[in-house]
């Protein structure tokens, strides 16, 4: 099982192993600064797999892969990995659509981060961490959630605050259980859906 803070891979390391989290469970790859401050690039669950899936080879990582939401998951050598896309031409073709749909994430997580406000980016995540977790109460701190969103923890405080008063959520010590998905839904920003339908018209077969 992979516990919650456990680093997957480095900025710099070779990958050599491939992760498919299991159910519940959920990565985030994060973007690293030289001072120490990270902020998530994009969030991976059940949908996919963390290493070795856009690159061809045992390249370098570019970001950190932290387990975010505990559980299981499938492990498999990077090299067999590869070996298996250049055996099958639909299963090189699966791998090519989900890099356009990761790659999709990451663009329109730019666009969310310079446009749309703390509290609707919130929102957003909690309902892409609802959709792969599948469970109305997630653990997560307002410390890890600061910096998946790239602000301070008291901006996050603030937010889950008001959130918690209009009724849409509850926050309790390391978790968050959702109340009203569909006020969160009225809360988050387009962003939401234009990647979750990307992804859906890319990966009908794939069930988030």
């Amino acid at each position: 099982a992979l516990a919650r803070g456990k680093v997957l891979f480095e900025p710099g390391d070779d990958v050599h192993t491939t992760y498919f989290p299991c159910q519940r469970t959920m990565v985030s790859l994060l973007i690293v600064t030289r001072d120490g401050r990270e902020v998530e690039a994009a969030t991976i669950g059940r949908e996919s797999a963390v290493g070795g899936i856009v690159s061809e080879g045992h390249k370098p990582a570019f970001g950190r892969a932290v387990v975010q939401v505990p559980g299981s998951a499938f492990v498999i050598a990077t090299s067999h990995l590869e070996a298996a896309k250049l055996g099958s031409t639909r299963f090189g073709d699966l791998f090519s659509r989900y890099a356009d749909a990761l790659l999709a994430q990451m663009m329109q997580g730019v666009a969310c981060n310079a446009l749309h406000s703390v509290e609707e980016r919130c929102a957003r995540w909690l309902l892409a961490t609802h959709d792969r977790a599948g469970d109305h109460l997630i653990q997560l701190t307002q410390e890890s959630l600061a910096e998946m969103l790239g602000v301070q923890r008291t901006t996050v405080s603030a937010v889950t605050s008001a959130l918690a008063a209009r009724g849409l959520i509850k926050t309790l010590r390391g978790r968050v259980e959702i109340l009203d998905r569909k006020g969160l839904e009225r809360v988050a920003c387009e962003c939401y859906e234009a990647v979750e339908d990307h992804f859906a018209r890319l990966l009908p077969e794939v069930d988030i």
